[in-house]
């Protein structure tokens, strides 16, 4: 499926850049129709790249001298996974993507092949399934990649520790990371587990819908995970009796959190068991919001995804904020304050693509948390008048004009 929303610099953007003499990261915005993709940096991301899953240091690409939108890089690729983006800094930007998830870089070469380009989930990734050396071209004027593999690397290393399935694990601590934990993919404080017995560790509390595996050490994606067997083996409200996997790499597999809940998860080192229970439906404390200012961003609204330059709304009475304006096709989400680093709660949908169209706004409660990342979705564009009401924890959408 072809993004839509194409992110192109904006004039005054260019302007000011110029009179600085800045280079780099350029304020963005998001116009409509199939348009080249229009920037001066691209960088790769992923533990397939030289700089794993670092998006403050990302690999770069650099444009060729036949055309500056035609981005090129020569290096060494481990087996794993790869999206690129144009700036650095955050995740929730829109990235350059497979058409399909998991589309394999290998020694097989690649010509002219599509690509998307999207923020938020589906987080579809290359998978490279052959380490080597590679020669990478990414044509954003047509929006096509090209790959060529100049020389394989042979066999991937063996995990680091055997699955046999029978060796107790010994760990001082454990630890779940991943969007359906409280943490997030935030591997330097990781969501812990208590320990309750030799071997034996447990968590009770929420479990958001999402992916989830476990370690037993903050700091690194490169240490030994605990994994399900298969990967995408789902956690539900029905529970889960199952054994898993040691091992660091690929493949990178993940529990997926089906249902929303509290949960009762009991990790047995010993014989490499995990028991998910159920409890029940997450509590929620809707106390009014207590905020002077609230802004939204996103591909759909005026400024997309730039946290410097994001849209505020004007609070018309106490916890009551409304917005008139255009919105684009695309998602939104907002926040109190802009933060940089996308690391604070969002205001956002029960569920991912709740719809807002000329019929309004599908659902009209709203959650305040940072994870999952759900964000609603503007299905037609035009003039909206946006009322959020911080005391109900409701949203409001009327369709003006087009």
């Amino acid at each position: 499926m072809r993004l839509r929303n194409i992110v192109i610099l904006s004039a005054l953007s260019v302007m000011a850049c110029s009179m600085a003499s800045c280079e780099g990261e350029k304020d963005l915005i998001i116009i409509t129709d199939d348009l080249p993709i229009k920037t001066s940096t691209l960088y790769m991301v992923g533990n397939a790249t030289p700089t794993g899953w670092d998006i403050d240091n990302p690999t770069p690409l650099a444009p060729s001298e036949a055309d500056p939108l035609v981005f090129e890089w020569e290096g060494a690729l481990l087996a794993g996974e790869l999206k690129l983006c144009l700036q650095t800094g955050s995740w929730d930007v829109a990235f350059i993507r497979p058409v399909e998830d998991q589309e394999p870089i290998s020694d097989q070469p690649i010509t002219d092949r599509k690509f998307s380009m999207s923020a938020g989930n589906p987080d579809r990734k290359w998978n490279v399934t052959v380490a080597g050396t590679y020669r990478l071209s990414f044509n954003l004027r047509n929006w096509t990649m090209s790959t060529v593999c100049l020389e394989a690397a042979g066999t991937p290393d063996t995990p680091s520790v055997p699955d046999d399935g029978a060796t107790p694990i010994e760990a001082e601590n454990v630890y779940m990371v991943g969007d359906a934990t409280p943490a997030g993919w935030n591997i330097d404080a990781p969501t812990q587990l208590d320990r309750t017995a030799d071997y034996i560790f447990e968590y009770t509390g929420p479990l958001n819908p999402g992916e989830m595996k476990a370690c037993t050490s903050t700091g690194s994606w490169d240490a030994d995970f605990i994994r399900p067997l298969t990967n995408g083996q789902t956690i539900t409200s029905a529970g889960l009796e199952t054994g898993f996997q040691y091992h660091a790499g690929d493949p990178d597999e993940k529990w997926v959190v089906a249902d929303a809940g509290e949960y009762h998860l009991v990790f047995n080192l010993s014989d490499r068991t995990l028991k998910a229970e159920y409890l029940g439906a997450i509590a929620v404390e809707k106390n009014p919001i207590e905020s002077q200012t609230l802004y939204m961003i996103g591909d759909a609204t005026p400024n997309g995804w730039s946290m410097d330059n994001a849209t505020p709304l004007t609070m018309t009475e106490p916890y009551i904020f409304t917005w008139e304006g255009t919105l684009l096709e695309g998602t939104m989400k907002l926040c109190l304050e802009p933060d940089g680093t996308f690391s604070c709660p969002f205001i956002r949908p029960l569920s991912a693509d709740v719809k807002i169209s000329r019929s309004g706004v599908a659902s009209p409660d709203f959650v305040y948390t940072t994870a999952p990342d759900d964000q609603w979705r503007v299905t037609e564009s035009g003039r909206y008048r946006l009322t959020f009401n911080l005391r109900d924890w409701t949203i409001a959408a009327d369709w003006i004009e087009d």
